[in-house]
Formats: C-alpha cells, structure tokens, sequence
C-alpha cells in the first residue's frame, strides 16, 4: 500500500462549561504529530498503555508500514487553534491484504473466541498498530473522551462509502470508557449511516493481581496446593544447577539476535521471526522497539541465567503500575531446568520488588497463566458494517 494521505475534516459538538465546544477531526500523518504531544495525551488516558506509546507506534510503522494506509485521525478544539486534545490512532488495509499469508507470524498461540465473520476483501478501518499490539484506546483527557469519539464518528461518517466497509475496532480493554463512548457515538449515528453495530468479547488478557506489600511467598501462598508446590520443586531444581537470575541486557539491540535465537528454537515457523518477509518485519519492529523506546525505559529485554548460561529470555512493557509481558525464548536442550516456569517466577519477583500491582500476562488463554491464578480481563471488538437498510441494535 502506499503513503498515509490527508482526509477532510469533520466536526463534532460537545457541551461544556461555557457552551458547546465544536470539536475538529482530520486526517493528519502519524509523523507529523510531535511526540511529545502525542504521549502527553497518553499520559492523561487513563486505559492507556505502553502499546498506545508514539514510540511503539513508530516502531510499528517502521516495520509494517507497507501493509496499511496511514488514517490517524488528530482531534483539534475551534476555541485553541492548533492545540490537540484528543488522538485515534488508525490505519486502512483489507481484512486479509493479498501479502499476509507470505508475511505472516504468530504472535500467539491459543485460539480466541469465534467472532462476527467480515469477508477477507472487506476495506476495514483499524486501530493503528493493532495486529502487533495487545490493547487499544482513544487519547483523550477523560472528560473530553466522549466528545473525541464523537468527533471521530463524525469524521468517518461523512467519508465516501466506498473509502470503507467495515470500522474493525480491537483490542480495546474491559472497563474502558472509550468503549461506551465510541458505542454510543456509532449506535446515535447508525440509523442515518445504516450501519450495523456489534460489540463482542474478542478475547481475554489473564492477569495476576499483586497486593502492595507482599513478598513471593506470600504470592505463592494464595496458589492452590499442587501449583505452588511445583512451582516451588522446579526453582528449587534450577537452584541447584546454578545461580539464577534474570538479568536486565545492558544493550537490548546488540542483544536482538540473541533473543531471536532463544525465541526460534522456541517457536522455529510459529513464531514471529521464521526466514520469510514476516520475519525480517518482526527483527524490524523488534529493533525499533529497543531502540526508539530506549529513552522511556518502558521496554525490557532481560535473560534468564543459571550457573550463568543463558536459557531465556523475555520481553516487557513497563508501565509503572503493570508489568507486561509480551513475548519470550527458550532453550529447548535446558527443559529439566524449567526455564519458562522459573523466568515466569522472576519477572513476579520482579513486578513486586519493582511496587508494580498487576502482571499481565496479556492477549491468549494459555493454560499455564492460569497456573500462576492468573484471572481473565476481556479484550473487546466493536465492529461497523454497512448495511442496505436501518441498522438493528446490537
């Protein structure tokens, strides 16, 4: 595909103290947004996280610009010519691009639940970064969210119908108010649009639950019985082979391929770095990761030593309030010493030494998160389709 374009602009309408504001939403390029302003309206998003990061989103269009069209819309208010006050990051592709078999990855590996079908050739509008990140959201102050949504509403619904079939919204976490907002602007505009409007559950993040002031133990000991006693054998065997410690790299990209090693002789073609165009994108994001987020301190690659041999390695957001971790490698010749169990067991150490509340284990119910009492955190989808007559409530 090519080059992000410039889209016309719509208005929104929202009541405030001193009247009606009217709110302005364009098409402006990702690049052209500072970042400084860009992560000054994630810092005042309240379901924001690191994926919603300028510097996450530019290691994403770096690597996988090709696939989609730049739509990211920038919401300005008339009364401050020039400030931002809300951000949508999107992009446009087909549901199913002609290249995506050929360049495709996995990036997990559980199957999520079914979800309302859209036909592959469909022209969908997404969320910017969408298919390489976990959780999504609007960047608005909480009280201008619903406004911005509005706005936003308002800017696709005086597109052309043939710029787009579907607006394929995902990732966006349980509990989000942006959730309610964009229902609520999509359904008040639907009937005149005609467009239906589906919001479902796309898939669960488990989470692990850390009360301030607990240590390890204490972590273990709300576990069931049989989990915290193998957990507890399988440290202890790792123990004896050697000293264990999850090291922080000092240098994450001299430090890439190392960790793509770790992850193929994990993964070899399932994973996210096979010898194929996907691939060299995933080492491209992966690198602009660790370079471009260097400065933020919110990315970490560290590795998993006993007896000071590497047998893992992970890769985490940081937050300051949740620890997430996104993705891992291990030695397959080192599976009597456990090394996804015991790396698992460090970045808990980690996150609780570091005050963090929550470990997210993010997007994908695999059974061994559950073995840590890990609970389920909905990821929802909210889905307009255009219709030949009124659309119908959800």
């Amino acid at each position: 595909m090519g080059s992000a374009e410039r889209g016309s602009a719509a208005n929104g309408a929202a009541a405030s103290g001193t009247g009606v504001r009217r709110l302005i939403a364009e098409r402006r390029p990702f690049q052209s947004v500072p970042a400084v302003t860009w992560d000054g309206l994630v810092d005042r998003t309240p379901h924001a996280t690191p994926f919603a990061r300028h510097c996450v989103q530019r290691a994403w269009w770096d690597a996988y610009g090709a696939t989609a069209h730049d739509q990211t819309l920038v919401v300005t208010d008339d009364a401050a010519p020039g400030e931002i006050v809300g951000i949508v990051p999107l992009m446009h592709r087909h549901e199913l691009e002609p290249g995506d078999v050929a360049a495709r990855t996995t990036l997990r590996h559980q199957a999520g639940p079914a979800l309302r079908p859209v036909p592959e050739s469909a022209t969908g509008v997404f969320f910017g970064a969408s298919y390489h990140a976990d959780y999504a959201t609007v960047l608005a102050a909480p009280t201008d969210s619903a406004a911005i949504c509005g706005a936003m509403v308002a800017a696709l619904a005086t597109e052309e119908p043939s710029r787009w079939d579907v607006v394929d919204l995902r990732r966006l976490r349980g509990g989000d108010p942006a959730t309610d907002a964009l229902v609520a602007s999509f359904e008040g505009a639907a009937p005149a649009s005609r467009w239906l409007v589906t919001r479902e559950t796309e898939d669960v993040c488990p989470i692990l639950k850390l009360e301030p002031g607990m240590d390890f133990e204490t972590y273990l000991g709300g576990l069931g019985k049989k989990e915290r006693h193998e957990i507890r054998r399988k440290i202890r065997r790792a123990e004896a082979a050697g000293p264990v410690a999850l090291e922080r790299s000092a240098d994450p990209p001299a430090d890439l391929d190392a960790f793509v090693d770790l992850h193929q002789k994990r993964w070899g073609a399932e994973g996210l770095f096979p010898p194929t165009e996907g691939g060299v994108a995933s080492r491209r994001f992966f690198a602009g990761l660790f370079n471009d987020c260097a400065s933020t301190g919110i990315v970490d690659l560290s590795f998993l030593t006993i007896g000071g041999r590497r047998i893992a390695a992970g890769v985490t957001f940081d937050d300051g309030n949740a620890l997430y971790y996104y993705n891992a490698g291990v030695e397959p010749d080192a599976r009597e010493l456990s090394p996804g169990v015991v790396m698992v067991a460090c970045y808990i150490q980690r996150a609780i030494e570091l005050g963090r509340t929550r470990l997210d284990f993010m997007r994908g119910n695999e059974p061994y998160k559950y073995e840590w009492g890990a609970v389920d955190e909905p990821i929802e989808r909210l889905l307009i389709q255009r219709t030949q007559a009124p659309a119908e409530g959800r």
